[in-house]
């Protein structure tokens, strides 16, 4: 292969190379994982990085994984294991949120790639897994108040060292995790994922050169910050504000700022989110480096172009975030339930930016990661965990209805299938549809939550949620109409408990019943626009 990286179409061939050899890792993950949150809710992501740790590629896979695994990257070359002191088969991994990682269940891990000796690339993966230990089954406890109760921490460190992998490290982790056999499988899941984009990308550099190889990387970085700066000039220059605010962390019933202050001059954007509340008891905290992708995100999803999603686009934009927010915690605040967070920092830089762009923004999404997990406990005492991760409804758009049980936002997510849960856990999936009436009014209607009820079938269980947006619904816009507000209930025995969105190790017993109930999406426009038509599809469909 001669490829000419001074020429835009090889240059965009060589781009679609690394892109590709990412996706190719992703179905290596897929392929061969074990367990339910990684094979079927598809929580894990891939990249390829150049030399020096920036993010260059990546799979279609999770947003908020995705913007952050480069500064989890630099983080650790930075503090902790300068990149000079990688050697090929080298693999390096980490969960620490305050040594580069997202939240605990997340493991992240790079493995650099030489060709000649060389250093030319990086390639990484993270998955979330299920169970790292901790307070709560999933490593989700809800009432957690500082990180060391949140699970096992592992230091960024060499799992495998030029090839022979450090087997009394992972002794370790699998001595504090509740499913060991899981994690055992998913982990070599993420070690063979990269091997194959190793491969891959040796190949590929062999065949233009390091040199070349290393050229490409600069100016595909180059372009973004180009196509990112050219998006900024033409959103019109001004401060555009916007808040909104989480229902509580878990600890007290007190909500929580949500702020951000967008000034867009000329090419660059500042996002200010010193507005934001104190870093708060309970775990719905995110690091800065979470937060990074909840802005990231929100830029990349108002352009009028596609922008490659790399390092490049991020060179625009200038965060002003001080150490101690619960957009910026430090050590040791908890950070298990972070996505919250995120999720309502991306909806409110979107709403500062429907401000500047009215019809490229749409009303907020359900906005939150409704994380359920159960352990069951069977009549020998043998456990099993599940991790469930539901969503609800999209906004509205200016033009359009919002999408109803649809994954979006920072995360992208699958659902579970019935029968696989009721196949691996003493669970039976009772109900599980649309929620009627859920979405938002307005000239335009946001997108249905959805309701979704699991049965324990074991003796016994234990119970925890991190959800969100019970009391704070998700806004609406140009006089459209908020989404309903999520809802949590235990059934048992002919009665009907609420539960509140955020509930750590509740026991059940056989027969009992979790039903959770999402958040729909937010209207746009006034109601009493939206056509005759459109309302009549609605009462037709069983949507209102």
């Amino acid at each position: 292969m001669n490829l000419d990286i001074d020429n835009p179409v090889d240059l965009e061939i060589f781009r679609n190379a690394l892109t590709a050899t990412a996706a190719e890792m992703d179905v290596t993950v897929w392929r061969t994982s074990r367990s339910t949150v990684v094979r079927e809710l598809l929580d894990y992501s891939t990249a390829v990085f150049d030399k020096d740790g920036e993010n260059v590629a990546q799979a279609a896979r999770i947003p908020q994984h995705l913007n952050s695994m480069g500064s989890g990257l630099l983080t650790v070359l930075r503090d902790f294991l300068p990149v000079e002191t990688w050697e090929d088969g080298d693999v390096v991994i980490t969960n620490d949120p305050y040594c580069g990682g997202q939240h605990i269940p997340d493991i992240l891990a790079f493995r650099p790639v030489f060709v000649d000796g060389e250093r030319v690339a990086i390639v990484g993966t993270l998955c979330h897994h299920l169970d790292m230990g901790g307070m709560a089954a999933g490593s989700y406890s809800a009432t957690a108040t500082e990180i060391f109760q949140e699970g096992i921490r592992i230091p960024p460190l060499k799992l495998v060292k030029a090839g022979r992998l450090d087997e009394d490290v992972f002794a370790i982790i699998k001595q504090n995790v509740r499913r060991p056999e899981m994690l055992t499988g998913d982990l070599k899941a993420q070690l063979a994922s990269l091997g194959v984009g190793e491969a891959n990308l040796r190949a590929l550099a062999a065949r233009v050169g390091p040199s070349a190889f290393i050229g490409g990387c600069a100016k595909i970085l180059d372009g973004s910050e180009r196509a990112m700066r050219a998006m900024l000039g033409r959103i019109p220059d001004g401060r555009y504000t916007f808040e909104d605010f989480l229902d509580d962390d878990g600890i007290s019933a007190d909500p929580i700022r949500i702020h951000a202050a967008v000034t867009i001059d000329g090419d660059t954007a500042t996002i200010d989110l010193s507005g934001c509340g104190p870093q708060a008891k309970g775990p719905i905290n995110a690091t800065l480096a979470s937060s990074l992708s909840a802005i990231t995100f929100a830029m990349l999803a108002v352009s009028d172009v596609d922008i490659p999603a790399n390092a490049g686009c991020r060179r625009p934009l200038r965060v002003i975030a001080p150490e101690g927010l619960v957009v910026s915690a430090r050590h040791p605040a908890p950070v298990a339930n972070r996505v919250a967070t995120t999720h309502r920092l991306a909806t409110t830089i979107l709403g500062a930016l429907h401000q500047a762009i009215p019809d490229r923004v749409p009303a907020a999404y359900y906005g939150v990661s409704y994380v359920c997990t159960f352990q069951t406990i069977g009549e020998h005492d043998e456990r099993a965990v599940l991790v469930e991760i539901e969503v609800g409804g999209s906004g509205a758009h200016a033009d359009q209805d919002g999408l109803s049980a649809y994954t979006y936002g920072m995360h992208n997510n699958s659902n579970i299938p019935a029968e696989m849960i009721e196949t691996e856990m003493p669970l039976t999936i009772v109900s599980y549809g649309l929620l009627p009436g859920s979405g938002g009014a307005g000239r335009y209607r946001g997108g249905l939550g959805l309701y979704r009820e699991w049965r324990v079938d074991s003796p016994e269980a234990v119970f925890s949620a991190n959800g969100e947006r019970f009391r704070h619904r998700p806004y609406g816009l140009a006089g459209g109409e908020a989404g309903r507000e999520g809802h949590l209930f235990l059934l048992r025995d002919g009665e009907r408990t609420s539960l509140g969105s955020k509930v750590n190790n509740i026991p059940l017993k056989r027969g009992d019943i979790i039903r959770l109930e999402t958040s729909g999406g937010g209207g746009y426009g006034t109601p009493s626009e939206r056509s005759a038509d459109a309302t009549a599809d609605d009462v037709r469909l069983g949507y209102v």
